[in-house]
């Protein structure tokens, strides 16, 4: 496998390369995870899941949103939170002409 090289932006922003999404089966709107080796020059990315069986969780139609995300455990509250942030600012950025 060759060597990737990417510049890290002014905004800490970089951009995965698109062989190694492909490759690796990240997908837009996905949510990662960033994990720091003890030796501080390694970082881990790896995609999450917010919930493994979502659909056996909703089981009849009176499950509201919060009865669903009380369901989830603390991480995956979390998970969740962040994605439909990153949402909201994306559809705000788009409205406002707003860029992050």
């Amino acid at each position: 496998m060759a060597k990737m090289f990417r510049v890290l932006g002014k905004r800490g922003r970089i951009t995965i390369p698109f062989e190694i999404r492909q490759r690796v089966g990240f997908r837009h709107n996905d949510v990662l995870s960033f994990t720091e080796t003890a030796d501080g020059r390694t970082v881990i990315v790896r995609r999450e899941k917010i919930c493994d069986d979502c659909k056996s969780i909703v089981q009849e139609d009176e499950l509201t949103l919060l009865d669903f995300l009380n369901s989830l455990s603390a991480e995956q509250q979390k998970a969740a939170l962040v994605h439909l942030s990153v949402l909201w600012a994306e559809q705000q950025g788009g409205k406002n002409g707003i860029r992050a």
